[in-house]
């Protein structure tokens, strides 16, 4: 993740914000790679659910890649950004950058290309609504 892009994330506003706790740490004193996946997919869930209109699921999770551990006393943010809309799906930009020394340092810890399909009552494929598209699509 390059020196831009860290910046231009840390002057969006997060999507969830968490403070591990010591039962979030493996024998090597970092925090478990199963925890900040699990961040990960919160954060997609709400932001997924927010461009669906309503309730989702995750279908896919790709190119993902772990940069840094998290320790403990950081502070995580978890960013999300749309990278696409289909007609049942959105894919999101998940990046995940903790925050250290109060924060005098951000560190990139992970990104990932996370997939959710839009749910209807029944908890099947519905039509993500056209004007989420003008909402949260770039330009």
């Amino acid at each position: 993740m390059s020196d831009e892009r860290i910046n231009e994330l840390i002057k969006s506003q997060p999507v969830l914000r968490v403070a591990p706790q010591p039962r979030d740490l493996n024998n090597n004193g970092h925090i478990f790679g199963g925890w900040v996946l699990s961040q990960m997919d919160i954060a997609g869930g709400i932001m997924a659910a927010r461009v669906a209109q309503g309730s989702t699921a995750t279908v896919a999770i790709e190119a993902m890649s772990f940069l840094a551990p998290i320790l403990t006393r950081d502070i995580v943010s978890v960013y999300a950004e749309v990278e696409r809309i289909g007609n049942t799906s959105v894919s999101l930009r998940i990046d995940v950058v903790a925050e250290r020394n109060r924060g005098e340092e951000h560190v990139p810890v992970t990104s990932g290309l996370f997939t959710f399909v839009a749910l209807d009552e029944a908890h099947r494929p519905r039509t993500i609504p056209e004007s989420s598209k003008a909402k949260y699509l770039k330009p």
